[in-house]
């Protein structure tokens, strides 16, 4: 029975439907491939960009990785997550293309698109807290801002991230730790007055 990209993409939607997914593209299975590729792509995007902030290396990257989910699915062993096993390899795909880029890594502001002052207030604070955040966060040394970032944006335990840095739990513990500590210094005046 063939099945339909809608099943693909529901598969892909839990960690059990993500392994047996993996296991689908194993076998060669196109549909599935592309199903994992339309839910990991904008996961690795956004990962990637708070690394790199290089579109061209960022999609370069996140295709590298797939590529190579496509070619060594069967060396996925179980003992971590599907999702684990994916940011790894493009945690080290990113680590590889930063030390081989001799630019510096751009800690600007992305412009944004409209107006502004047409915004609600709200709007407005909550698009410069994200800015000054975003900022911050660029100063971070590379394993800081990383350790952060799977933590907050992608909801991943300290064993998953120190599985994906190839390090032990305690060196992700200190350096959450050390990132806390610089980011409540850097945003310091951004969080005056907050609830």
């Amino acid at each position: 029975m063939e099945r339909r990209a809608d099943d693909y993409a529901v598969l892909a939607k839990s960690a059990e439907g993500e392994a047996r997914l993996l296991g689908h593209i194993v076998a060669g299975d196109r549909r599935a491939f592309e199903a994992f590729y339309r839910a990991y792509f904008p996961r690795l995007t956004r990962f990637l960009h708070r690394m790199t902030r290089s579109a061209t290396l960022i999609e370069e990257i996140v295709n590298d990785t797939l590529l190579a989910v496509w070619r060594k699915a069967a060396t996925f062993d179980g003992t971590s997550k599907v999702s684990t096993w994916v940011f790894a390899i493009a945690y080290r795909r990113a680590c590889k293309s930063l030390q081989a880029v001799d630019e510096p890594v751009d800690a600007g502001i992305d412009e944004r698109e409209g107006d502004q002052a047409e915004q609600p207030q709200w709007q407005l604070e909550r698009l410069r807290l994200t800015q000054a955040v975003d900022v911050a966060l660029a100063t971070l040394p590379l394993a800081q801002r990383t350790a952060f970032q799977l933590t907050f944006y992608h909801d991943m335990s300290y064993t998953e991230i120190a599985d994906i840095m190839d390090c032990p739990v305690n060196t992700i513990k200190t350096r959450m730790f050390h990132a806390r500590k610089r980011l409540a210094v850097l945003l310091e005046d951004q969080l005056e007055g907050r609830p």
